[in-house]
């Protein structure tokens, strides 16, 4: 049966997608960077509809973050399953290096690290039918970008054997991204080459043995680098899986670039199905655009329908369950001091350090991440700071060197209402306006060219205070591997705050 679905399947800053199927379930992880709770886990029945289960990290113990910068972190994962304990392994950049963690439910809770010794980023685990258990992992920088194997006892991570050189690329920069698979009897190996933007592809490889001696297909399985005016650009990093029904789909990262420029969604989750040549190669695409918005391919398609979808068009959260649901994230470091639910019912308090969002560091920021182009986020704060800087409000954040933020100020006798554009490290003060009221309803509406910051005194009479380049938060302006975060922050600008601001709501509402 053919079946229409949409790409991406998931929306937002959800990169380095890896999936598997364990039974009639598929489970799918992705990468964090410096947001915390890390690594999200996603469960689907039909690869098309997911909805978030938890993390795998979740504990200081597993991971300390606080002390990184923005787009470090936890890079790339792969997500294995083998006999019936879960896997997940990948690369904390500038901390630990490579480990993996064990889980009897992909929901967690996860096991503490296990270190790996050998590989930079992007490792990878095949557990082979002779009990071997490898580990796929990349070397080198840049042109001298590679791949090496080794075997590892897997009760402990003590490596078995010296890593092997399986893979150099295609002649292109950072060949990363390894998975290693048996498939009928042979072993293919895919890997991204090309950097993450617009040459962005996946090679793949076989052979008759674990370590090869592997041959390159010799075209990319995977690649729109040729098409410059395709709506979806710079596809890549690629993990396979097979269905229940003996089909096999890729899922690998994407950008939906505004005017073929830019995107503050950043690199999303796209799907595709894999067709297999008369010889024996798997291909996605090859530059024949077939990856697509909508797409069409044999399937059947049931979403689950006790759990709310990953990329629901309208939410709201008032704040009145026990702790916060999976889509939100903190920067850096949990901060559970900070952020109380139930100290006021029905509201979210977070209490400022003294960093503010353009500081490096883990500033106050508890958000979400923007999965449409057309959005309006909306908050009401009932805040009188009593200090000076002490400030409060609503927020969009890609990194500190891009960033907006509406909020209430202390500024010596004034209580301000002010509205600020980081963009390449300056901060802009766009519009203040003495507010003194004890609460102020404030929103953000995201355009695909532009943020618009509004405020009002009511909830009903909106006020505008002022807009920014949408571009000012895209990773294509400043830097990075993440997309756009919505949400919530406070602030004492250089001193911890005392004076605590109480959110009542949390609503996104897309077009």
């Amino acid at each position: 049966m053919k079946q229409i679905y949409s790409n991406p399947v998931l929306p937002g800053f959800y990169p380095d997608p890896s999936v598997i199927r364990v039974d009639s379930d598929y489970y799918m992880a992705a990468s964090s960077f410096e947001y915390v709770p890390g690594l999200p886990i996603f469960r689907s029945k039909d690869l098309i509809h997911w909805q978030q289960i938890g993390h795998a990290l979740t504990r200081k113990s597993q991971i300390d973050l606080s002390g990184r910068r923005s787009s470090e972190g936890i890079y790339a994962p792969t997500l294995r399953h083998h006999e019936g304990v879960f896997y997940i392994i990948t690369t904390d950049v500038m901390g630990i290096g490579n480990f993996y963690m064990t889980a009897a439910d992909p929901a967690g809770p996860w096991s503490d690290p296990i270190r790996i010794p050998y590989g930079n980023i992007d490792p990878s685990l095949m557990f082979d039918d002779d009990g071997t258990v490898y580990v796929t992992a990349q070397m080198g920088a840049d042109k001298d970008s590679h791949i090496i194997q080794y075997e590892i006892d897997i009760a402990t991570g003590a490596a078995l054997s010296e890593p092997v050189v399986v893979a150099r690329g295609d002649g292109g920069v950072w060949t990363e991204g390894p998975h290693l698979y048996k498939i009928k009897g042979r072993y293919y190996l895919t890997c991204a080459c090309g950097g993450t933007g617009r040459d962005h592809r996946v090679l793949v490889y076989r052979g008759d043995a674990p370590y090869g001696p592997f041959e390159m297909m010799p075209y990319p399985m995977l690649t729109h680098n040729r098409l410059a005016d395709d709506p979806i650009q710079n596809v890549g990093h690629a993990d396979l899986v097979e269905d229940s029904e003996g089909r096999w789909w890729a899922m690998f990262l994407g950008v939906r670039p505004v005017d073929g420029q830019y995107s503050v969604l950043g690199r999303e989750t796209f799907l595709a199905p894999v067709q297999w040549t008369e010889d024996g190669w798997p291909v996605v695409d090859n530059n024949e655009g077939t990856v697509r918005l909508e797409m069409t391919a044999e399937g059947t398609f049931i979403p689950l329908p006790s759990l709310a979808s990953a990329a629901e068009p309208y939410w709201r959260d008032d704040f009145t369950d026990d702790q916060l649901g999976p889509r939100w994230a903190f920067l850096l470091a949990p901060q559970e001091e900070q952020v109380l639910l139930g100290t006021r019912p029905g509201y979210v308090m977070l209490m400022g350090n003294s960093l503010a969002l353009r500081d490096t560091g883990p500033a106050l920021f508890l958000g979400v991440r923007q999965q449409h182009r057309i959005v309006a986020v909306s908050t009401e704060l009932h805040f009188v700071p009593e200090n000076e800087g002490e400030e409060a409000g609503i927020a969009v954040r890609l990194n500190e060197r891009g960033n907006l933020t509406l909020g209430i100020r202390r500024e010596g006798e004034a209580q301000l209402l002010i509205a600020m554009m980081t963009d390449q490290g300056e901060t802009t003060v766009l519009a203040e306006k003495p507010v003194p009221a004890e609460r102020v309803w404030l929103r953000v509406i995201a355009r695909e060219r532009e943020y618009a910051l509004l405020y009002s005194l009511d909830g009903e009479a909106w006020h505008v205070t002022g807009a920014a380049p949408a571009r000012a938060l895209s990773p294509e302006s400043n830097g990075g591997f993440t997309g756009a975060l919505l949400g919530m922050y406070a602030t004492g600008n250089g001193r911890d705050s005392k004076t605590p601001a109480y959110f009542d709501y949390f609503s996104y509402q897309a077009e």
